[in-house]
């Protein structure tokens, strides 16, 4: 097990270079001078020059990415062209937001998924198989802009049960430790804070983790299906042994392996940033940071945070498997 999980951490390094060296080359495709977007249109000729060999843009490309890259090795992502400040430090200051929008999310998915799926491959073909698998596609083909502000219409500005937007109110003064607001809320031992941050948590957390949720549901139902049709679930039921005993401890461990690898991948991808839902609830993840980079021609922003998600990806993929070992003891890894 530890010489795989070290050979996969060596497999990281190729896969993060051809990621940077991706993500180099076409951001410089895209239009645009990080010089005029800093100066503006006006600028003269000189300071646009001089601004361009300060930032590095006046050496060629592959000079470019050998001296990103060696600050890269050292810790060091850059600094940001507009803010002048440090994208590592960005990183960790906004990171924290999308870990808490993100396991949200992804707890929502679960306590919803999970069941849904369970009980639909258990009671196959009644109506609440049909109903269940109904609401799931309903809820993958849904688009998240819509949803999010449905959520927020009905259940912040109709029935005002929670707020619009933000992490706290805009009244409330909070020195954060992890900036999990949640979690320092119990740290400082300020419990109102922690149920402040998680009624601004609620609206977000429902409109991320619906996608992942249905998609959890029908892997689950699909899975369970398949397993509850194998030989050895009629002979424990040949044997006289409890339905609830047959389902959960041979039926749903057995069929928990592609649940895992597909709870592992909304994991990646929710982690990444969510873009429209940071956008409608006013979320300060780095999913609409780095499409304001984008936008604004800011290399090192989306160099680093694209590098950084990428190893999120990778990191979260070992982790899946890994976790196959445990959950189905069958598996070794050589």
């Amino acid at each position: 097990m530890l010489r795989y999980i070290i050979k996969r951490f060596l497999t990281i390094i190729p896969v993060l270079i051809g990621v940077s060296m991706l993500v180099f080359g076409l951001i410089r495709l895209i239009p645009g001078d990080p010089a005029i977007v800093m100066l503006g249109e006006r600028a003269t000729e000189e300071s646009i020059a001089r601004v361009r060999t300060q930032l590095g843009l006046d050496k060629p490309i592959y000079e470019q990415y050998f001296i990103y890259m060696s600050r890269v090795v050292r810790g060091d992502l850059g600094t940001s062209v507009l803010r002048q400040e440090p994208v590592t430090q960005e990183i960790v200051r906004r990171f924290p937001a999308t870990i808490e929008l993100a396991l949200g999310a992804i707890l929502v998915a679960l306590i919803v998924g999970i069941p849904a799926g369970l009980i639909s491959a258990i009671r196959r073909g009644t109506w609440f198989d049909s109903a269940s698998m109904l609401v799931a596609l309903t809820g993958v083909s849904m688009p998240i802009f819509w949803l999010g502000l449905m959520l927020t219409l009905l259940f912040a500005v109709v029935l005002h049960w929670f707020p619009t937007g933000g992490r706290l109110d805009a009244q409330t003064g909070f020195d954060p430790i992890t900036n999990l607001l949640v979690l320092d809320g119990l740290l400082r031992g300020n419990v109102g804070v922690s149920i402040q941050a998680m009624r601004h948590l609620f609206l977000p957390a429902i409109a991320l983790g619906t996608i992942p949720g249905a998609i959890i549901a029908r892997m689950t139902r699909s899975a369970m299906l398949e397993v509850l049709g194998q030989d050895y679930i009629r002979t424990a039921h040949a044997k006289g042994l409890h339905e609830r005993v047959v389902v959960t401890r041979h039926a749903l461990r057995n069929a928990l392996l592609p649940v895992i690898t597909v709870i592992g991948l909304q994991v990646g991808l929710l982690l990444s940033g969510a873009i429209l839902t940071e956008t409608i609830f006013s979320w300060p993840g780095i999913g609409r940071w780095i499409v304001e980079a984008i936008y604004a021609r800011d290399y090192p922003i989306v160099q680093g945070v694209t590098l950084f998600i990428a190893t999120i990806f990778v990191v979260v993929n070992l982790t899946v498997d890994v976790l196959y070992a445990f959950v189905d003891p069958r598996i070794r890894f050589d």
